[in-house]
């Protein structure tokens, strides 16, 4: 009999840990498994409805504290596993992860799995409420069969936390397409539809205009950048709740020619090949899937020291690495970059010989099947 297995997330917007979601629920061995899918409402991706998928809405399951609607969430998933009774619940993103696993020990699953895309408590937090979510994911870590996470950074951290029992900790990387971005050719046609300035130089950001991913940063590291050379631009591909923010802030501070927020599109990837750096400024982090696809395209990466990141950045070898808020260094590396034809070529030589092969998207999933199949074997 195939085994089925539910993925369950809170809202599939756009970013790392729901395109990975969509895609192993419409890639796991449909010989061996049967996948299906439940997520709250509001996002963006449409996960594709197959003959015989299996598509759930949560319509409860929202990403803001909302103890009613936490508790009816409860339930929806709780209903939801006694009448499809999965042998495995995989979840992902804090919310589902932990509502989730809840209502997964109630309804008697066999097994529970929960993948950290990042956490949901950061520094950020005050010591109360990042203790409180502590508190709650060290509980449901006690009931997992298994705790999966894209970063080295994030696993050492929840060793640290003594969230779980590290003998159930796999690394399973975030996966992108990774061969068919290294085939990629330099092409700048998408950029130059773009409405700002042609420059030889063009620094790009990608990702959700949310808090985490610290968008004002960009901003003012655009602003430091084009005042000292006026021959950089820069792109921010995504949208979100700040979208309009920013684009106004960015007309605020006189940077229309050369700052441009554009929202989402369906094809990032012909933006991001006109692009010389890759620019990325969060404040916590799993492993940005945006990072994995820059390199492999051939961008030379200037980012925040941040969780994940250092797993796959050499600081002054195949990018550079600067202290979350030092917008100055940033600065100065991207001023450095542009400036140094010969060190800009020799750090792209050198992403371009990064291994990403660990990130390809279709190893993320045999990877899962595997794993899969060892906790029903017995042999995690």
């Amino acid at each position: 009999m195939k085994v089925k297995v539910l993925h369950l997330i809170t809202k599939l917007e756009m970013g790392g840990a729901q395109g990975n979601t969509v895609y192993t629920f419409n890639s796991l061995d449909k010989n061996r498994f049967e996948p299906l899918l439940a997520y709250g409402p509001g996002g963006m991706i449409s996960p594709e409805k197959k003959s015989g998928s299996k598509i759930y809405e949560m319509k409860n399951l929202v990403r803001e504290i909302s103890p009613l609607k936490d508790l009816a969430a409860f339930f929806e998933i709780f209903f939801l596993l006694r009448k499809e009774k999965p042998e495995i619940i995989h979840t992902h993103s804090s919310k589902a992860g932990i509502i989730g696993r809840f209502a997964a020990l109630a309804a008697g699953t066999k097994v529970i799995i929960h993948t950290y895309h990042g956490f949901g408590f950061h520094e950020r937090q005050s010591f109360i409420v990042r203790s409180f979510y502590i508190l709650i994911e060290k509980i449901a870590a006690l009931f997992c069969d298994c705790l999966i996470f894209v970063s080295m950074a994030n696993m050492k951290r929840a060793a640290a936390l003594k969230i779980g029992n590290p003998e159930r900790y796999r690394l399973i990387r975030s996966g992108v397409k990774i061969s068919k971005l290294k085939e990629m050719q330099k092409d700048k046609t998408a950029l130059r539809s773009l409405p700002i300035k042609n420059t030889p130089v063009t620094a790009v950001s990608l990702g959700n205009l949310k808090p985490q991913k610290n968008p004002g940063d960009f901003l003012l590291l655009a602003s430091k950048v084009t005042a000292a050379k006026n021959d950089i631009s820069f792109l921010y591909i995504g949208g979100g709740e700040r979208l309009e923010e920013m684009r106004t802030l960015s007309k605020l501070k006189g940077l229309q020619d050369s700052c441009f927020f554009m929202g989402w599109t369906e094809n990032p990837h012909a933006y991001l090949s006109g692009c010389e750096i890759f620019v990325l400024t969060s404040l916590w982090e799993g492993l940005p899937r945006s990072l994995v696809e820059a390199m492999a395209i051939g961008l030379v990466p200037v980012c925040y020291e941040t969780d994940g990141v250092c797993d796959i950045i050499k600081s002054g070898v195949n990018g550079f690495l600067v202290k979350q808020g030092d917008v100055g260094s940033a600065a100065e590396k991207i001023l450095e970059l542009a400036s140094n034809p010969s060190l800009f070529e020799k750090m792209r030589q050198a992403v371009c010989n990064t291994d990403l092969s660990e990130f390809d998207i279709d190893e993320m999933v045999k990877r899962q099947e595997t794993l899969y199949s060892q906790i029903l074997g017995g042999n995690l």
